[in-house]
């Protein structure tokens, strides 16, 4: 199993973002994966306190500011994604929030509030790292796709901090919501056992969670060698019945 060697902390810090609009690191104009069964375009957020193994978007991780994108044509401001949005209504289903971690902005609720303003559905990528600011911005989504890491008690294997106690409760928030879920987790073998599955299903009974997809580890984008070098294949159906609870479907993405 591998092991992480970042720095454990409990909280992840929003200061550096407080006061701010929304930090773009990027915009997918067109995408029909970021939430399914839906045409969107993809807003992702600057910022992670989070360094998941299996990340693929580590270029998301650093807060660059308002100013600044990641990188290619053009490096993207809130203001320049909101003139572009006013020119798809009509055009797509909704907008999806994405990251990094969305929630980690002070000024994602005004985001999201204008981007509703202009006719748009929203939906939100969170791994739920500060229950607090998923609960000022939920009455404001349409759906939420849930990044399940790990077993709870056991985030800082993936992510390479804390945070399991937070996003145990921000799953508590959006089942209390009623907003529509998506509970998703990136497997690989190397980071969560059939144990760890089990024991993460069992969890997602006890919340009443309905669905949950596996989805297969994605190459493009991470930067941890040995995970790069073992592949993803094997996760075959006889795991994935053997996962399937009263109340619970397992499917593999």
């Amino acid at each position: 199993m591998i092991q992480t060697r970042s720095p454990l902390y409990g909280d992840v810090s929003r200061e550096p973002l407080r006061g701010r609009p929304l930090a773009v690191g990027g915009l997918e104009r067109f995408s029909v994966v970021d939430w399914p069964g839906q045409i969107t375009a993809t807003v992702f957020c600057q910022g992670c306190g989070w360094r998941c193994l299996y990340c693929h978007n580590p270029g998301l991780i650093p807060f660059r500011g308002v100013e600044a994108g990641c990188g290619g044509e053009p490096d993207w401001t809130w203001s320049s994604v909101l003139a572009w949005l006013r020119d798809r209504r009509g055009l797509l289903d909704g907008v999806v929030f994405s990251g990094g971690e969305p929630t980690l902005q002070a000024g994602l609720a005004d985001a999201v509030r204008a981007t509703r303003e202009l006719g748009f559905r929203i939906g939100l990528h969170t791994g739920g790292p500060v229950p607090a600011s998923l609960v000022d911005v939920l009455p404001l989504l349409d759906w939420v796709g849930f990044d399940f890491k790990a077993p709870f008690a056991d985030y800082v294997r993936i992510t390479g901090r804390m945070g399991g106690d937070a996003a145990h409760q921000s799953l508590r928030v959006l089942r209390a919501a009623g907003v529509a879920l998506e509970v998703r987790t990136t497997w690989h073998p190397l980071l969560l056992t059939e144990l760890d599955l089990h024991v993460m299903a069992d969890c997602l009974v006890e919340a009443g969670v309905g669905e949950w997809v596996l989805q297969r580890f994605r190459p493009e984008g991470c930067v941890n060698a040995e995970l790069l070098r073992s592949g993803a294949s094997g996760l075959g159906s006889p795991c994935v019945d053997a996962l399937n609870r009263p109340g619970l479907a397992v499917r593999v993405r």
